[in-house]
């Protein structure tokens, strides 16, 4: 028997910008709001205990580390890297600069709060 990830939470300021930004980057809807003003946010028709985590926004007041410990991996799904690159930096994601040679495979990013996220290279199917 093993576990396996249902959700992730992330802290924020915002948790509405934060939704609807990783909403759109990934393809999620909001499936409903926490008494405190979290969201949760997840694949649409599925929700918790599907076979992608959700993600929940969770509004908090204290200073962010400079640095999580722990950051997310997207890949694209319907279209090339490039093509997603472009796509993240409209929605307005930006380039962060955590130590990468320039030789990496995938882009470093931030999203609208500074968290900073992974673009890998190689396209996978959507789920």
């Amino acid at each position: 028997m093993a576990c396996r990830i249902s959700e992730l939470i992330l802290d924020c300021a915002d948790p509405e910008l934060l939704a609807a930004f990783w909403c759109e980057v990934l393809g999620y809807v909001e499936l409903g709001r926490e008494p405190d003003g979290g969201i949760e946010i997840g694949p649409p028709g599925v929700g918790f205990g599907g076979p992608l985590p959700t993600l929940i926004l969770s509004p908090t007041a204290d200073p962010r580390p400079a640095k999580l410990p722990l950051h997310l991996d997207v890949s694209p799904t319907d279209r090339d890297q490039d093509a997603e690159l472009a796509r993240l930096l409209a929605l307005g994601a930006k380039p962060a600069d955590v130590g990468q040679s320039g030789e990496e495979s995938w882009h470093v990013l931030a999203d609208l709060e500074g968290n900073v996220f992974c673009l890998l290279r190689t396209r996978i199917p959507a789920v």
